[in-house]
């Protein structure tokens, strides 16, 4: 059993396809059936007795500040989080990292996942039935991680959190910092560099119920898990255009982000009442498409 030292929690995206809540407060401080997300699971981490929490922040990295102060989190900054994907934050947290467990800071749990004490490494997952787009998983006889494939069906799939022991830890960050300055690796997720490097980085699944874990990645599936969002978001943005259109909210519908040819999001399409539309975040203007 490995004594857990502490939790990474990985906060610095812009979360652009939540549009447009992400646009006018991190994902992780949405409200979700009476709780902040993120404090919700600073709460369970805190409840299983681990020590340390280390937050790491990037977009819109003032909004966590109060974190520090009413939690006792630590703040690590992911400067590079609008060119790199998640391995900045990985590299962002690399002093902290021994046996630590690797947290999404927009997963809802309905039950307390976290645990002082752990066996090994592994990667939590769910079982899809049917078709998947998500990181399909393949295990051993032992349970390790054989494969991990990029869509499939009828397979466990990497959703939610992960726990890397010291020599885990150890072992990634020794490939991290050798392909770090690749170009390839800015684009790469940390589960892509493990999954390069299975022989060296030993990891089972940890197995869960479908509904253990939640993740929301636009409004609309919000909206499914937290009725109350249909009728009322708190985005002002949302607020402004059912106003203009005369429309409730819960009318404003499949919210896709627009980005400039930079990659930097501009503003999101939306349809209501079968009409499509698209709102530019500066100007606050709004057409028919």
């Amino acid at each position: 059993m490995y004594r857990v030292d502490n939790a990474v929690i990985m906060a610095a995206g812009t979360s652009s396809r939540f549009a447009p809540l992400s646009y006018e407060r991190p994902k992780a401080l949405i409200t979700v059936k009476g709780e902040v997300l993120l404090e919700r699971q600073i709460r369970q981490i805190q409840s299983a007795g681990i020590p340390q929490i280390v937050l790491v922040t990037g977009y819109q990295k003032e909004q966590f500040a109060y974190l520090k102060d009413k939690f006792g989190v630590i703040l690590a900054e992911n400067t590079e989080y609008l060119s790199r994907n998640n391995n900045g934050s990985i590299y962002a947290a690399r002093n902290y990292l021994k046996n630590s467990y690797i947290c999404s800071s927009d997963n809802y749990f309905t039950c307390n996942p976290f645990e002082p004490e752990v066996e090994g490494s592994y990667y939590a997952a769910v079982y899809a039935d049917g078709e998947t787009k998500e990181w399909c998983l393949k295990e051993d006889e032992n349970g390790h991680i054989q494969s991990v494939q990029v869509g499939g069906a009828n397979a466990w799939y990497m959703l939610g959190h992960a726990f890397w022991t010291e020599t885990f830890s150890q072992a990634f960050l020794s490939i991290l910092e050798r392909e770090y300055e690749l170009p390839r690796t800015r684009g790469l997720f940390w589960e892509n560099i493990f999954a390069e490097h299975l022989g060296e980085l030993p990891m089972k699944i940890r197995k869960y119920q479908s509904d253990d874990i939640s993740e929301f990645d636009s409004l609309d599936e919000l909206r499914i898990f937290d009725p109350a969002y249909k009728a009322k978001s708190g985005s002002v943005i949302l607020a402004d255009i059912a106003g203009r259109l005369g429309c409730g909210e819960g009318e404003l519908k499949n919210l896709v982000p627009v980005k400039d040819r930079a990659g930097y999001v501009t503003g999101f399409c939306f349809d209501v009442l079968q009409q499509a539309y698209r709102y530019d975040y500066e100007s606050k203007a709004m057409r028919r498409l």
